[in-house]
């Protein structure tokens, strides 16, 4: 099998960048670092499966290859488009859950790539298994994982998701891709919270995605008071980007921004019940973070956004069965009465 009918048949089903690394293992530098400070916070898996991140062998005995792919999921309505005060989603979770999406294309290119030789074995993920998708990107040269964490393409910028299919073929492979943060830190000093302990490591405990989607209970009072408009996920490091000022939007379709997902009405979201939570958002990537964690991150934002017409509607979870939601509802009772000048009162109930 050639490389250039794998990255053709890779293009074919809808990826929007593909290349190719051999599949020898991996520095374990980065990772034992941040296993090493307790930066993957509650995220045990991460040293759980340690070798089988590091080495593709262990994934698939007889690996030769790993075909590394990006889907970019950046409308061209947002390239310029002003972000919403008040309820904000992280730009890939306004569509479809990308998980599926990147399940079916990957399906698809395994198919193409049988059709031609039956007897391939591959192992293929996207964001599911124990494997290093940023490291792989940047060994087959799609881009470089930047000092916010993330992986950064010269025409896509960041806004992409990774997959990658390990395969038991030799491939030609590509040249790693050179970073090309140079001197810029606009992400280190944009970060609310400082979760970029240092260039391309972030401290999970202090990342307001993990906190917003991640996190299962309470969010910690340091992260809590600097949540500002974020109900899931975060964006911050990436659009201080330079790389990202004018990509090419070449969004997936089902990637596209579902109407009311690009920002939450927070007074909506103060009322959900658990039947329009599993209504309204399955199938969506918001649904990780669960239905007490999205009510828990409105509970903050709405706290954040400061309108006291909302007391009442922060104050009817401080009674909530979900620890979580009763300490946001407590934190935001107290920042919306300081906006009030209106005391508070003990929980009910």
């Amino acid at each position: 099998m050639e490389s250039a009918f794998v990255k053709e048949a890779a293009l074919a089903v809808g990826f929007h960048k593909v290349g190719i690394a051999r599949a020898v293992p991996l520095d374990a530098g980065p990772l034992d670092r941040v296993l090493a400070h307790g930066w993957e916070a509650d995220m045990v898996w991460l040293g759980s499966r340690r070798e089988q991140r590091l080495d593709p062998e262990r994934l698939l005995p007889g690996a030769r290859s790993v075909v590394a792919l990006a889907l970019s999921y950046l409308e061209e309505s947002e390239v310029a488009q002003a972000e919403p005060a008040s309820g904000r989603v992280a730009r890939y979770a306004r569509g479809r859950d990308y998980h599926a999406v990147m399940r079916r294309k990957l399906k698809q290119f395994l198919s193409r790539l049988r059709e031609q030789d039956p007897g391939l074995r591959a192992f293929a993920s996207a964001d599911v298994a124990p494997v290093m998708e940023k490291a792989w990107a940047q060994r087959a040269g799609l881009g470089w994982v930047g000092k916010n964490g993330c992986l950064i393409t010269t025409d896509l910028g960041s806004y992409v998701l990774l997959a990658t299919a390990i395969v038991d073929r030799d491939l030609a492979p590509d040249p790693p891709h050179p970073a090309r943060c140079g001197s810029c830190a606009a992400c280190l000093e944009s970060c609310p919270t400082a979760a970029i302990v240092s260039p391309g490591f972030i401290d999970a405990r202090r990342c307001i995605s993990f906190q917003t989607i991640e996190r299962r209970g309470p969010v910690p009072e340091e992260v809590a008071a600097r949540l500002g408009p974020w109900v899931f996920g975060c964006d911050d490091c990436q659009t201080v980007c330079p790389w990202n000022r004018a990509p090419a939007a070449r969004c997936d379709p089902e990637l596209r921004a579902r109407s009311g997902q690009v920002g939450l009405d927070l007074d909506a979201l103060l009322r959900l019940s658990l039947e329009e939570y599993q209504r309204r958002f399955h199938g969506t990537a918001l649904a990780r973070a669960r239905y007490e964690g999205l009510l828990r991150n409105a509970i903050l934002s709405a706290g954040h956004a400061g309108d006291p017409r909302r007391l009442e509607g922060v104050r009817a979870h401080l009674a909530s069965p979900f620890p979580g939601v009763r300490e946001a509802a407590k934190w935001a009772e107290a920042h919306l009465c300081e906006e009030s000048n209106s005391p508070t009162r003990p929980p009910q109930g």
